[in-house]
């Protein structure tokens, strides 16, 4: 299990995802670097009516509050706060996930592009071999897409998008989205119950 993992939100659809993986983050005891982009913030308020301050500040003591994170377990940086310690590599997090992954940050990183922090940390992360999960949030894929998704996979990223499985029968919007959270937790090796595994019986927790 990672002790710190980065968390980055952009502006793709699927902003649940990447809130309830927060949330479960924390839950687990994991120390989080949240970073978001300009974009995630108007997909934020669209989706989930939630209204992510400009300041990095002021969205780590809602986001704390909200999910009543210890001391020094949230930490939220800006687009280009370069002194984060996610944009060096002596300081690099255990994992980092984008979720959701927009195109624009996927081909900026597939390129090594690193002009904003999203995109250096999972610059840094690749470079010093550490998990790096995408959950691409787009359909149809384009070509360039599939491309750029190829050039990740074969660097070490993990390419996730959140396709949920229906054979658990969710009763609800939000347990689709815990079946997407359930695999990118087991990606970073997060134990979590958000779900019976295939073969178990009995209801998750």
């Amino acid at each position: 299990m990672p002790e710190t993992v980065c968390l980055a939100l952009t502006g793709a659809s699927g902003m649940p995802y990447g809130i309830r993986l927060l949330e479960c983050l924390l839950a687990a005891g994991c120390r989080v670097q949240l970073l978001y982009s300009q974009a995630a913030q108007i997909v934020a308020r669209q989706e989930m009516d939630l209204e992510l301050p400009s300041r990095p500040a002021e969205v780590a003591a809602l986001l704390r509050e909200r999910y009543s994170a210890l001391p020094g377990r949230l930490e939220v940086y800006g687009r280009e706060e370069w002194f984060a310690p996610v944009a060096s590599g002596s300081n690099p997090p255990d994992a980092m996930v984008i979720c959701p992954c927009s195109m624009g940050t996927l081909a900026a990183i597939a390129q090594g592009l690193a002009d904003k922090l999203i995109e250096r940390a999972a610059d840094v992360v690749l470079k010093e071999g550490r998990k790096l999960v995408l959950v691409p949030r787009e359909t149809p894929f384009s070509a360039i897409h599939l491309e750029n998704m190829l050039r990740l996979s074969r660097a070490g990223a993990v390419i996730l998008p959140p396709n949920p499985g229906f054979y658990q029968r969710p009763q609800s919007v939000a347990e689709v989205v815990d079946f997407v959270v359930a695999r990118i937790l087991d990606q970073l090796r997060v134990p979590h119950a958000l779900l019976r595994r295939w073969g178990e019986e009995g209801p998750a927790a």
